[in-house]
């Protein structure tokens, strides 16, 4: 069997042989999504206030422990205001993972700040510390407080940390690093709702973070995001910021400052607040499908599937197939085959300081970023798959059809 085939098989294993798409991560409706958000039509509370507004914070601070927070229509809203609460000015710099959603970067520039791109660890995909402190020693002077960029003067405020497919970084190594060198930690925890770090959540870590509830996260409020932070002062301005910093009154508009139309939407609350009454369920499920692939790709010697760091127990949003050594070819080949089989795989995103309109900004060596794009496979990751157990022999019989038919590869 070649090894299209034996990871076609692989799959097979976990998903089971189907005639319908696979997608990469769908949301999960079985709840109280329904009867919630006809509340909010029967109502006419659809908009940017209302009670299910509140309540949706509310759960999400019980749940993670941290003490404020405040929903807006996006993640990347959620990173634009973070930046802003932390005291990020333009010219400033901002050390952010190359290998993340271009969104973390996108924020920065709506900021007026500069992204300055670090390298990832091939172990758990996150910010390479050991590297960075390295680097940060090497490049940058502390002065009056703040961190001093040699090569363009200019002060590296702050460093977001991303917590890639759900699983931590080593949070307390990080913030011995920020405190070395005067950075302030905006957490981006878009990807890991349910995950844990030494049994305290993600997100309370940073002197800010921020959450996302876009349609492929692990609950969903169709588009959303939240900003997160036990500094309350944070907190009230961040508020104020994505309420267009509007002064309350009942009848006058007065804005004392420059601000964003941002807040979450009632109507996309009262969603979510049905799909947070099931997070521990769609963790647990997606733990137990991570599980089935770590079994179903075992034997596999050129590659293994992404597994979470032992200070970590994570929500597993995506689950990775990392090659062993670098090959873009077999990587092109699995995903195209796999998707005329209905699995919709997909590659890593392309590192972000390779896009025409981030060449220019400045980077540390990104070595480890490039050679991950050439290692890692995103596997369908929905909450609903791998519920039902397949038949090997199943699986057995179409790797044996299929590895015959693709023998090309």
């Amino acid at each position: 069997m070649d090894k299209i085939a034996e990871c076609l098989h692989a799959l097979s294993t976990v998903l089971g042989r189907t005639s319908k798409d696979i997608a990469l991560h769908e949301p999960t409706f079985q709840g109280n999504e329904w009867s919630y958000v006809k509340d909010c039509l029967d109502s006419g509370w659809v908009s940017s206030v209302g009670e299910y507004i509140n309540q949706f914070e509310r759960k999400i601070s019980e749940y993670t422990g941290v003490s404020h927070v405040v929903a807006t229509v996006n993640g990347t809203a959620a990173l634009h205001i973070a930046l802003l609460v932390a005291g990020v000015l333009p010219e400033h710099e901002v050390l952010v993972p190359s290998l993340t959603f271009i969104a973390t970067a996108n924020a920065i520039i709506y900021s007026r700040a500069i992204p300055h791109f670090i390298d990832s660890d091939t172990s758990n995909l996150g910010i390479n510390l050991e590297k960075l402190k390295k680097y940060l020693q090497e490049k940058t002077i502390i002065r009056n407080n703040h961190c001093i960029n040699k090569d363009t003067k200019k002060v590296i405020k702050a460093i977001i940390p991303v917590h890639i497919f759900g699983h931590s970084i080593d949070m307390d190594a990080l913030k011995q690093i920020a405190q070395e060198f005067c950075l302030t930690i905006i957490e981006d925890a878009a990807e890991s709702l349910g995950t844990f770090y030494k049994e305290k959540h993600t997100g309370n870590f940073g002197e800010i973070a921020v959450l996302s509830f876009n349609g492929n996260k692990i609950i969903s409020t169709g588009g959303g995001g939240a900003i997160l932070s036990n500094n309350e002062e944070f907190a009230k301005l961040a508020k104020h910021l994505t309420t267009t910093a509007k002064i309350p009154s009942s009848f006058e508009f007065i804005h004392d400052r420059i601000g964003y139309n941002y807040r979450l939407p009632n109507i996309n609350a009262a969603l979510g607040c049905a799909q947070l009454e099931q997070i521990s369920t769609f963790v647990e499920k997606k733990r137990k499908l991570a599980k089935k692939y770590q079994i179903a790709f075992r034997d596999i010697e050129y590659a293994e599937i992404l597994t979470e760091p032992t200070f970590c127990k994570s929500n597993y949003w995506l689950n990775a197939l990392i090659l062993k050594q670098p090959d873009r070819s077999f990587i092109e080949k699995y995903i195209d085959t796999a998707n005329q089989h209905h699995y919709k795989l997909r590659g890593l995103w392309h590192p972000i300081h390779t896009l025409s309109m981030y060449q220019h900004y400045p980077k540390m060596d990104l070595s480890n970023t490039c050679e991950l794009f050439n290692r890692v496979i995103s596997l369908p990751s929905s909450v609903c798959l791998g519920e039902k157990e397949n038949l090997h022999s199943q699986g057995k019989s179409w790797a044996k059809s299929t590895s015959q038919k693709e023998s090309h590869y």
